[in-house]
């Protein structure tokens, strides 16, 4: 089950990189969007609601994915708008009238702000993913060691095994070590 989650996630990726190339319908557009916010409504809400952040551990990597998916669609989306006479989908229609609202001064300055908050929180929240990656590589650390430790004391285990999994464990640590949910 494991390899088949990893290898959903890798398609996934590699998914969305290929938005940042291939042309989007403006229909495929507006399902991209809508599945967008759908995502970021029910990660909001599962966030909102556990009561340990290990019940959501899986949060750090899934945050990464999401901002891409995001990065994705901004620049499928705007490829559209430069390559179709400005359409792009119904989606981005109705948000634009919304915004402009018939006072195309009012509609440039909400775009700017809009623009600037998403690259302040696109550049702070992806120093934050890493952030949160390591911090919760190094809060496991502990309760890993300890494992060992109980696994070793109690005869389930021989040294050299034991010595294994904390140079197992102590890899994980390591920048390069472990994949996207931080295990291998």
């Amino acid at each position: 089950m494991k390899k088949f989650l990893y290898s959903a996630v890798s398609l996934a990726v590699v998914a969305i990189v290929l938005l940042l190339i291939v042309p989007l319908s403006p229909f495929l557009m507006d399902v991209m969007i809508i599945l967008n916010i759908s995502l970021a409504i029910i990660i909001l809400l599962i966030s909102m609601n556990i009561k340990e952040a290990l019940e959501f551990s899986i949060f750090p990597s899934l945050l990464l994915v999401t901002t891409l998916f995001r990065l994705a669609l901004n620049v499928s989306s705007t490829r559209n708008i430069l390559s179709n006479q400005g359409q792009s989908g119904q989606v981005i229609k109705s948000f634009g009238d919304f915004v402009l609202q018939g006072n195309v001064v009012i509609g440039f300055i909400i775009y700017i702000i809009i623009v600037l908050v998403q690259f302040i929180v696109i550049t702070k929240g992806a120093e934050r993913v890493a952030e949160v990656a390591a911090r919760f590589t190094l809060d496991a650390m502990p309760g890993k060691q300890m494992a060992i430790d109980a696994d070793l004391g109690s005869g389930l285990i021989t040294e050299e095994e034991a010595k294994a999994m904390v140079a197992e464990a102590q890899a994980e640590q390591q920048p390069e070590g472990g994949g996207l949910f931080g295990e291998e």
